[in-house]
């Protein structure tokens, strides 16, 4: 089977409509796990990742930031720890955005976002974003609908003053079918070690689904635009994922082209000296 481009395959077209059900969480390309295909290029990618990631570094002129999103148990911290693994740490930084607190109440909904916002020569990768208040905000019910329906244009605005100053911007949904999420919650009641990921608000958004999935697609297709893309990433295969992101981050920096800065002049010969 011939590979598509993932830069391109999953890329939500600005001003089209998506459903979800249109796209199977189960999808591999043609690729299969384990092979020395799939090796190769993930290593590669992530080499390729790592080189660019320097380049951005020294450059220091550009940033680049990594949204993350999907329901409970998509695997936002397994895509982290697998895909930016080689990362330097020096040059990124991982944001968790959890339940806001009392401060953060106390602002506007994207004060806290934009102080984790990367620096230039930065790449940041959010884990949960400002998505949440027109996703969890909207299906629990949190704010009137008047207030989460205005923040599409305001995160497009935001999202389009970050681009404009130059912070590139790529946002993966990691979806998944409702029967995996029920076997990864399941496992972590079971494993010990998962334990401390469980939590019963998982099995209340799990009850939420279908309203989950509305929320999604209006904001997939409402926030999705030429500069700051989403992309709706095949997430049941957890080896597929790594290697769609992967492959979609590493073309993302090319795009970019991070350049070596040149070489300082030296001073002249004979030349005053402080």
């Amino acid at each position: 089977m011939a590979k598509t481009d993932n830069s391109t395959r999953y890329r939500v077209k600005p001003g089209s409509k998506v459903e979800l059900q249109q796209h199977d969480p189960g999808y591999d390309n043609g690729y299969t796990k384990g092979s020395p295909e799939v090796e190769e290029k993930l290593a590669r990618d992530l080499d390729r990742i790592c080189e660019w990631q320097e380049k951005l570094y020294a450059e220091s002129k550009q940033a680049l930031l990594i949204v993350l999103q999907g329901m409970d148990a998509s695997g936002k911290d397994g895509t982290i720890s697998h895909v930016m693994r080689g990362l330097n740490p020096q040059g990124c930084a991982v944001a968790s955005f959890k339940v806001p607190t009392p401060q953060e109440l106390a602002h506007d909904f994207l004060w806290r976002i934009h102080q984790k916002t990367p620096a230039r020569g930065q790449i940041a990768v959010f884990n949960r974003s400002h998505y949440e208040d027109v996703l969890a905000v909207r299906v629990r019910k949190l704010v009137p609908q008047a207030v989460w329906k205005a923040r599409y244009d305001q995160i497009n605005d935001f999202e389009s003053m970050l681009t404009q100053n130059g912070t590139r911007i790529v946002k993966l949904f990691l979806h998944i079918s409702r029967e995996e999420q029920k076997k990864r919650l399941q496992k972590r009641l079971e494993d010990p070690k998962k334990h401390w990921k469980y939590s019963p608000v998982d099995d209340q958004d799990s009850r939420l689904w279908n309203r989950y999935v509305t929320a999604y697609e209006e904001a997939l297709s409402r926030c999705s635009m030429e500069a700051a893309p989403w992309y709706v990433i095949p997430a049941d295969r957890k080896w597929y994922r790594n290697l769609a992101v992967a492959e979609i981050v590493e073309q993302t920096l090319a795009e970019m082209k991070p350049q070596w800065p040149q070489r300082p002049e030296a001073p002249a010969e004979g030349g005053e000296h402080v």
